[in-house]
């Protein structure tokens, strides 16, 4: 089984489960902009939910959770949408993301740290969509913790992996993003979609999360460029 399979195989399970478990008719249910499609707030049962889930239900007046039950769940880094950043190809966001804990070549001082083991190569975890990038991922966070080290590196560049200002982490992670929305017209539409809603996590973030983490922030920022070219080109976002 792929592990994009493995990831929308949990989303549809995910569904079922709220399929089989419907909210009371009775349950009070906000009511909502009806030029957007009413399941993205179609409420689901706490009871049976991942403990990490922010449910649809529980956006505000004018919000919307990128919830991974429907299609706004492309947006998530976890999504199997393939991009091309720097010549390289990589599964998903999580995937380029993750990759970057890892040694780039046998001369990188995490490849040369006595004692530890990678559990993956570079190239495996670029692969990789969904909880088994973020499971890859955070494997080489303990072993950058007994390195007392607190940077990544991408195309021999190191820098450190969480700032609370923009910085470089933030612009590769910002510019491999947008070629995940350039080159996935599904994306694209999706994030339009949204019109001017605010874009909310389906998850709890940490708390003084590095403003890389906040994909929601950046989509809203790619949306207003794309509504922009759009009204330039009569409707199409190139």
């Amino acid at each position: 089984m792929t592990t994009s399979v493995k990831f929308w195989g949990l989303t549809m399970a995910m569904t079922l489960a709220a399929c089989a478990n419907p909210a009371p008719k009775h349950a009070g249910v906000p009511s909502r902009d009806p030029k957007y499609p009413a399941h993205w707030w179609t409420p689901v049962p706490k009871e049976g939910a991942p403990y990490w889930e922010v449910l649809p239900q529980e956006a505000g007046p004018g919000e919307v959770i990128l919830s991974k039950r429907h299609e706004l769940g492309k947006l998530s880094n976890f999504a199997a949408t393939p991009f091309v950043y720097r010549g390289k190809r990589y599964a998903s966001l999580e995937g380029f993301w993750q990759m970057m804990l890892y040694p780039e070549n046998a001369k990188d001082p995490r490849a040369k740290a006595k004692g530890l083991t990678w559990k993956y190569t570079r190239a495996q975890v670029a692969n990789m969509v969904a909880f088994e990038a973020k499971a890859a991922g955070e494997s080489a966070e303990k072993n950058m913790q007994a390195m007392g080290i607190d940077w990544v590196s991408f195309e021999g560049e190191r820098f450190p992996y969480r700032s609370s200002t923009p910085a470089r982490h933030y612009q590769l992670i910002r510019e491999a993003m947008w070629e995940k929305v350039r080159q996935n017209p599904e994306v694209k539409a999706i994030v339009l979609s949204t019109g001017d809603l605010v874009l909310k996590p389906d998850h709890h973030p940490e708390e003084n999360a590095p403003p890389e983490w906040k994909y929601f922030d950046i989509y809203m920022d790619f949306r207003k460029d794309l509504q922009a070219q759009a009204a330039k080109t009569g409707g199409t976002a190139e």
